[in-house]
């Protein structure tokens, strides 16, 4: 009996409406990626793209500060205006 279930074709990986793990490996990545990307987007990882690409949009004129003066100045301003902040 072990021999015939081990060469049947219809074992459950393979039969029809399994949908076996095939595609696990790439949905468990693309899962892996949307929450680091959530996360980045929650800690304001791309923020200093968008601040940049409205620079260059809006005011093409004006100097665009480095990053790490754009968060130099994102903090301090935190700091001065606490707004919706618990602490």
């Amino acid at each position: 009996m072990t021999g015939r279930l081990a060469a049947d074709p219809t074992s459950r990986a393979e039969a029809p409406g399994w949908p076996g793990l095939r595609g696990a490996p790439a949905a468990l990545a693309r899962g892996v990626r949307a929450v680091f990307w959530y996360l980045d987007s929650v800690v304001g990882g791309q923020d200093y793209q968008r601040y940049s690409a409205h620079m260059h949009r809006v005011h093409p004129d004006r100097p665009i500060a480095s990053e790490r003066e754009y968060w130099r100045e994102r903090y301090a301003d935190a700091e001065r205006n606490p707004g919706a902040r618990c602490c």
